[in-house]
């Protein structure tokens, strides 16, 4: 007889309905699982509300999945209250997401000897708001020349917040005339001057759990075409480093649902925005590509209750630091080293074994969905709720194309194998 083990998942939301509507429905679908011990798993989803806790309360959830605590300091704190005390499983560290903005990301992977552009990090324009700024100002800020570094890095750059996200106060800069417009409209926003790289190919890789899906990205293009449905933009070689690049920096950060932005010249592959711990999982950015990022978001959750996996806070850099610290290694014998340390915290090998023999019909199951009148619902509503009502019919045509195409192209892979 099996014996029973029920899961909640709590979702810390902000303003989304599309993707949490999504994820509860195959949930929901997917139903008991039975585990390799001889346990049936059952999974409850719920939407996580925002009030005092004690730090001695035991929390209700088994693992969280995160949208808020970027923005929202009480539930961040009480995210790291659960991880600490709790043992609740976050499929992203608060603590690194908090601590490891671009910034610290860079240096990171710098030292990591990945290809990230020449950047450079300036004093703030305007003074912050701190009593003891002047004094400090005064005595040990030493003035620069903001046109020597600008050309030592050399036109076209950009000028970006340290921490930034949503390509908020991003510029691109030709000439001084606009190093200087920009930098006397940042503020109090502290700046990185990071180098232009002209590219071929504008590669972004969503990675949930063990899975990574790389898609050309078209940044100049409104939100709902920036993801376009390319799958063979990328030479192999291309498309495996920059699979790479992403896991390698979601395991050294400890971060299982985050985005990384790659610029490919040639053969050569350069990150250049990859701490995005909160991606964009819209069905209106997304389109074709959301059915998957929902599975494997689904996939991965399950994965990790069923199989008791253990959330880890220590980071272990010093296992990558050996590899990037070494002076006989080529680039690509790292990447080849980094990939392996990835797989190990991923545990790629047996999450695929487990997607194969715990869960042998969640292909199906969406596809299924995704086909059937409950999604066009929530895509239509979806629309509604997102654009204008003179926008709804043009773009219900235009994700309703698009996840069309999916279906198609679902139907055939699930009846080729």
């Amino acid at each position: 007889m099996l014996t029973a083990s029920r899961h909640l998942i709590g979702l810390l939301l902000g303003t989304e309905e599309d993707w949490p509507k999504a994820f509860e429905e195959i949930l929901r679908r997917v139903g008991p699982v039975e585990g390799t011990s001889g346990t049936r798993h059952t999974f409850d989803c719920e939407r996580i509300t925002i009030e005092p806790f004690n730090l001695r309360d035991q929390p209700r959830y088994n693992l969280v999945i995160d949208r808020l605590a970027y923005w929202y300091y009480h539930p961040r704190e009480w995210l790291k209250k659960v991880s600490l005390m709790n043992g609740v499983y976050l499929l992203n560290s608060p603590f690194t997401f908090q601590s490891m903005e671009k910034h610290a990301a860079y240096c990171a992977m710098m030292r990591l000897g990945l290809k990230v552009p020449e950047t450079v990090l300036v004093p703030f324009k305007n003074p912050v708001d701190n009593a003891r700024y002047a004094y400090t100002a005064a005595r040990y800020n030493q003035p620069f020349d903001l046109d020597a570094i600008a050309e030592r890095i050399g036109y076209p750059l950009f000028m970006k917040p340290y921490d930034g996200g949503a390509w908020r106060g991003v510029s691109r800069i030709s000439n001084p005339a606009e190093l200087h417009a920009a930098y006397d409209q940042s503020g109090e926003m502290l700046m990185h001057l990071q180098k232009a790289i002209d590219y071929d190919v504008f590669a972004r890789s969503l990675s949930i759990g063990a899975e990574t899906m790389v898609v050309r990205f078209q940044p100049d293009q409104p939100m709902h075409l920036r993801y376009a449905v390319d799958h063979d933009f990328l030479s192999p070689q291309a498309g495996t480093e920059v699979v790479t690049i992403g896991r390698l920096v979601n395991s050294f950060f400890r971060w299982e649902l985050n985005s990384c932005e790659t610029l490919v010249k040639g053969s050569e592959v350069y990150p250049i925005d990859y701490a995005n711990a909160c991606p964009d999982v819209s069905l209106t950015s997304l389109h074709y590509y959301f059915p998957w990022a929902m599975k494997a978001l689904v996939k991965w959750c399950v994965f990790a209750l069923v199989t008791e996996r253990r959330a880890n806070l220590d980071l272990e850099s010093d296992r990558f630091f050996e590899v990037g610290d070494d002076p006989d290694m080529t680039y690509q014998e790292k990447l080849a080293a980094y990939r392996k340390l990835a797989d190990s915290y991923f545990e790629t090998d047996r999450y695929e074994d487990f997607c194969q023999t715990s869960l042998p019909r969640i292909d199906e199951i969406v596809l299924d969905w995704v086909a059937g009148p409950d999604f066009d619902g929530l895509l239509v509503d979806t629309v509604r709720s997102t654009y204008p009502a003179r926008e709804h019919d043009t773009f219900i045509a235009h994700l309703r194309g698009l996840l069309d195409l999916w279906v198609r192209d679902e139907s055939t892979r699930l009846h080729a194998t």
